[in-house]
């Protein structure tokens, strides 16, 4: 039987859009696109790609810690970078820095725009619990 679970940030958006940021389906967890925002749901940084990026990622971390996984355990994730010409070369280098020696797969989506004006990165995850932590 499968199990799930779900979790929220608890911020604008989620109930109104329809969504979770993650769900746990047995051993795998579905991680919504991350952006930049605060814990009131707040778009935070706008037209600053590397803050985004550092936001992103810590929200991320929030997930992680809910379901105590870590970045090691990422198969996967989708990048979506607004004008990914400008910015391809720091996602780059975000990306080797965050995850270190882990190399997950990875799709970068350079598009036109992202929901909030000013938004520049947004970045979905899928991760497989039974890998090392």
């Amino acid at each position: 039987m499968t199990t799930i679970d779900s979790f929220s940030h608890n911020v604008s958006g989620e109930d109104e859009f329809g969504f979770a940021q993650a769900i746990k389906a047995d051993d795998t967890i579905y991680v919504s696109g991350q952006l930049s925002h605060d814990e009131k749901g707040d778009f935070l940084h706008p037209d600053d790609f590397d803050a985004q990026l550092k936001q992103v990622y810590a929200n991320f971390e929030k997930v992680l810690a809910h379901y105590g996984a870590t970045r090691n355990q990422v198969i996967s994730e989708t990048q979506f970078v607004v004008n990914l010409p400008e910015h391809n070369m720091a996602m780059a280098a975000a990306n080797l820095a965050y995850f270190g020696a882990h190399r997950p797969t990875s799709s970068t989506v350079g598009v036109a725009s992202l929901f909030f004006p000013g938004q520049l990165i947004e970045i979905s995850f899928v991760l497989d619990t039974r890998l090392p932590a």
